[in-house]
């Protein structure tokens, strides 16, 4: 059972000589306070008899209020006691006088130091950019946990799409990195429930369609004519290779070395979930692979050479900066194939990835071999895939009613 008690905080006088009163809750050898709002001299406290002298000129009156403040705070206690044997002392004082105004801006930065630690880059830079614009939002002003509401988020909502020229699914991505922050919070009992804007503030999101290339388009990309030993040609040669083994992300066809090619299978881990993953190589795409063999081979030199060999793979900031400078260079070279090839399309290398799940079940793979060559944790990931497919097919069907 917890006790309350009236203490005289000696261990905190002032200049003035004054002292605060503060109730106090002990539970399982655990002591949180409460503060009373007094300060009094030191020499008008009666230890003994736990109450202020009467030599003080208010006494009565606050020895009344305390006497009163003190009946209530024990029927709150043994209230909160008899609902929930196991609250903590802090937890009986929060319930009861509810949790102190906690910041929320320099909470978020621990957030995002917690991916910089785990080596998480380009979460945290995209994480710092979000706090960055929530800064940029409030100005100078500082705001705790209390302060964002439903109709603070509505306006922040707004602000993004006027100010910041966003779109609904980039304020969608806002949004989920804030409502982490709150959940992070609650989790370490900084924050309580009730606090918590999103449970009447709902997150707005918009369809978006996946780009990919038919089988037509793909070769006219195939077909494009590139000067031999170029970037352009490299990057052409990738995207395709791509779209024929898996669908492999751009953060890992940099990475792939000869060593983790077999002859017949590419054998490597996914950087993105640090999963392993083998995938056997087609034929259109072991053309590629033959012409970057390098005359004098070398294990650990990679098969599409476009991060530099001294390149530290162990450097995870290094890596994340290198593979962020290559994908972008890559991506520019992709509108250029695009329009040579009269593709009336906006690609990135990503859609590579996209064509080749929308080709491999039109070809009959089934999801779950398709989901696993993917590398994807769950197999909803790659249903989005089936409903292309599927809807295609329903378009399909639309010829008997013509």
């Amino acid at each position: 059972m917890a006790t309350v008690s009236i203490v005289f905080r000696r261990d905190k006088i002032n200049k003035k000589n004054e002292a605060p009163i503060h109730f106090r809750i002990i539970k399982d050898r655990k002591i949180s306070y409460i503060s009373s709002g007094i300060m009094l001299p030191v020499e008008n406290w009666d230890e003994k008899n736990i109450r202020i002298k009467s030599k003080h000129t208010n006494s009565a009156r606050l020895n009344s209020f305390l006497a009163n403040k003190f009946s209530e705070l024990q029927d709150e206690v043994f209230e909160h006691e008899t609902i929930n044997k196991s609250l903590t002392s802090r937890g009986l004082r929060d319930k009861i006088y509810g949790k102190k105004p906690f910041d929320f801006l320099p909470f978020a930065d621990e957030v995002c130091e917690e991916y910089k630690k785990q080596e998480m880059f380009g979460t945290y830079d995209k994480s710092k950019s979000i706090i960055a614009k929530v800064r940029e939002f409030v100005g100078t002003r500082n705001i705790c946990f209390q302060d964002i509401t439903p109709d603070f988020l509505e306006k922040y909502e707004a602000w993004c799409k006027k100010e910041k020229k966003n779109k609904v699914n980039t304020i969608h991505k806002d949004m989920k990195f804030i409502r982490k922050i709150f959940n992070d919070a609650y989790r370490k009992d900084i924050i309580d429930h009730s606090v918590i804007p999103f449970n009447k503030y709902k997150l707005k999101t918009e369809k978006t369609s996946r780009v990919f290339l038919s089988e037509d388009e793909l070769l006219a990309i195939q077909n494009v004519e590139t000067t031999p030993g170029t970037r352009l040609e490299m990057h052409k040669d990738m995207f395709v290779f791509a779209a024929y083994t898996g669908g492999l992300r751009v953060s890992d066809m940099l990475q792939i070395k000869w060593k983790h090619f077999d002859g017949v299978n590419i054998n490597f881990t996914i950087m993105k979930t640090g999963t392993q993953l083998s995938i056997k190589v087609p034929n259109v795409a072991l053309a590629f692979i033959e012409k970057y063999k390098p005359q004098k081979k070398n294990p650990n030199a990679f098969i599409f050479p476009m991060l530099s060999e001294e390149l530290d793979l162990n450097d995870s900031k290094a890596v994340d900066r290198a593979i962020s400078g290559a994908t972008a260079y890559i991506n520019k070279n992709l509108k250029l194939l695009t329009k040579k090839a009269k593709i009336e399309k906006h690609i990135s290398f990503h859609t590579s990835r996209h064509t080749w799940a929308t080709r491999a079940l039109r070809k009959g793979i089934s999801i779950d071999k398709v989901s696993k060559l993917m590398g994807h944790s769950a197999i909803r990931e790659t249903q989005i895939y089936a409903k292309i497919v599927s809807s295609e097919l329903d378009k399909a069907m639309d010829v008997f009613n013509e």
